[in-house]
């Protein structure tokens, strides 16, 4: 049981001036922990089943290889937010870090298998708006060298029964779904004060795999890690096309007949780089607040060794 020190010194329980924390401020706060873990898992879940959802003539060992992972998904996001201690996810208590990454991913998710879904209807009926977007992304997105072309030619090296032009369509209004997701992280956290606008930043739950104490300096070593993670998160959508293409190349490529498989592929191209770029704004945003506390502490030091 936590324990707090009496300010008055007396003698709060069996004379050692230590009172007990109330019981029921602390089971509010469990049950309050347990109804958020259990949200966040539960649309971890749908998340993953959503293109079994959407996508029609889905097969049972589909279904059920979704209801799978969408089950494990839900146990791992349940027990690391349910956790006090943090194990492996980053800025945990710095909202809206990751509902941003949820969110591009959910969209990214529901649009490959709506346009996917809707591949399969009458060619005389109308386009639709999400169709209608798609089409505008490619048309803005698609130009020589650009991560789109490159996924484009990739899948057109592919056999007959793919379809190039829906499949480029879709990387297309990924591409841009993260696209905007990152501008919007990359306001928050430069004009709205992130992560300190509500709370303190805590720097042990919200970077646990992040040593401050070893190695050379914490801002030398976020500002590297930064950048590192600026540059990877820039060159994945041009490399995961050429790795994509080898794999076309030398295994068998059947698999991305398969609608899920497409579907999961094309938000993995799109969504690992928004991460490694989601991470290293943050950590520049993290250097840059200890690098101004920094600069407080020594400005104080020098106006006491004036006095």
């Amino acid at each position: 049981m936590r324990q707090s020190v009496d300010p008055d010194g007396t003698n709060a329980e069996q004379g050692r001036g230590i009172v007990s924390r109330p019981s029921g401020l602390k089971g509010s706060k469990v049950v309050k922990r347990i109804i958020g873990s259990a949200a966040r898992a539960l649309m971890m879940a749908l998340l993953v089943a959503v293109p079994s959802l959407v996508l029609p003539g889905t097969s049972s060992d589909a279904a059920q290889m979704a209801a799978l992972v969408a089950l494990v998904a839900a146990v791992v996001t349940f027990a690391e937010y349910y956790s006090e201690y943090p194990t492996f996810l980053e800025f945990r208590n710095a909202p809206p870090f990751n509902r941003l990454r949820f969110l591009a991913l959910f969209f990214c998710v529901w649009f490959a298998s709506l346009l996917v879904a809707l591949s399969t209807k009458d060619p005389a009926l109308p386009p639709t708006f999400l169709e209608n977007l798609a089409m505008g992304a490619r048309s803005t997105l698609d130009f020589p060298f650009s991560p789109v072309r490159l996924m484009a030619i990739t899948f057109a090296e592919a056999p007959g029964w793919l379809d190039v032009d829906l499949a480029t369509e879709i990387a297309s209004l990924l591409l841009m779904v993260t696209m905007i997701s990152l501008l919007l992280f990359w306001i928050h956290a430069r004009f709205i004060f992130w992560p300190i606008r509500k709370q303190a930043f805590n720097f042990w739950i919200n970077l646990p795999l992040f040593d401050p104490t070893s190695g050379r300096d914490v801002l030398f070593r976020l500002k590297r890690d930064a950048h590192f993670n600026l540059a990877l998160g820039f060159l994945l959508p041009f490399l995961i096309p050429a790795l994509l293409r080898f794999w076309i190349g030398a295994f068998d490529a059947s698999v991305l007949a398969m609608p899920e498989v497409l579907i999961w592929v094309l938000c993995a191209w799109a969504f690992l780089p928004l991460t490694l770029m989601m991470r290293g704004v943050a950590l520049f945003r993290v250097a840059a607040l200890i690098q101004e506390k920094r600069r407080r502490a020594y400005a104080q030091e020098d106006d006491l060794q004036l006095v």
